[in-house]
Formats: C-alpha cells, structure tokens, sequence
C-alpha cells in the first residue's frame, strides 16, 4: 500500500508541476480542482494518508478528464450555472457537437478575508462522456472585470 501511496504521490506531484504556469488548459485546471476535491474526500472517508492520496489522484484524472472534455459551448454554460443558478439547484444541458451531458449544482457564494471583493462559489459537475458519468467539484471567482473564473486550486 505504500508503494502505491508514494506512486500516487509522484504522479500528483508531476501534475501539480506540469499546472505550474498560468497558461494551464482546461484539462490541467480540472485536474487541479478534482485532485483537491478528491484529496479531502478521500481523507474524509478513509482517514489516512493513503486515502488521501488515493483520493487525489482519482480526483485529478476525473477532473482532467471533465476538464479536457469542455469546449467553449461547456464553458459558457458553466459561467451562467454559476452567475444565474440559485444555491443547490441544478443546471443541465447537453453539447450539441460532442454529445456530452453535464449537470451543475453549485454552492452559496463566500468570500475570504484575504479577497473580500471577490466572490466565489464552488460547484459539483456531473458530467456524462462517452456514456460514463464522472463527478467533480471545482471553485470558480470573479475575476477585476466581474467574469467567474476557474481556479487552479
């Protein structure tokens, strides 16, 4: 289990690398924000570094995965869930050119103290590809012009 633990270690560390630039594509910031979200389910659930570890990597390839699969059509659909959609209701909607399905719950708005101006909210994403549903969660703020933004956390 160790070998494992140390293995997903590494992998999440040459993916944490390879985000490290600002120009991280779309994949990248999905692997960021699932690996994130699967790092803290996995220590909720399993209780230990290894749990943890798991949990980020199988967080990260999903959130790459959703991530890579979103096109501009994906994205301008996700920027209204998170402008329009009330607290804990659900938007979905379907590509017209890939055929994926996705469904978007997202959360309360919050701000930080490090970042009063700038509202954020999280989101869980369903997202059906290829006949598989994955699920992921990631976090999106406004950014100096008022647009959300994905965040590479």
């Amino acid at each position: 289990m160790r070998i494992i633990a140390l293995t997903l270690a590494g992998l999440m560390a040459l993916i944490m690398t390879s985000c490290a630039n600002l120009d991280m594509n779309k994949g990248q910031q999905g692997a960021v924000g699932g690996s994130a979200g699967g790092a803290l389910l996995g220590q909720a659930i399993g209780r230990s570094t290894e749990a943890t570890l798991i949990g980020a990597a199988v967080g990260g390839l999903v959130g790459y995965i959703v991530g890579n699969e979103m096109d501009k059509f994906d994205r301008k659909e996700l920027n209204h869930a998170y402008e329009f959609a009330p607290s804990g209701q659900t938007t979905s909607w379907q590509n017209p050119d890939s055929g994926n399905v996705y469904q978007v719950t997202p959360q309360p708005a919050y701000t930080t103290q490090s970042a009063p101006q700038r509202p954020c909210r999280q989101a869980e994403i369903l997202a059906t590809i290829d006949g598989k549903t994955e699920k992921t969660y990631t976090t999106a703020c406004r950014n100096a012009q008022g647009q959300w933004e994905l965040q590479n956390r």
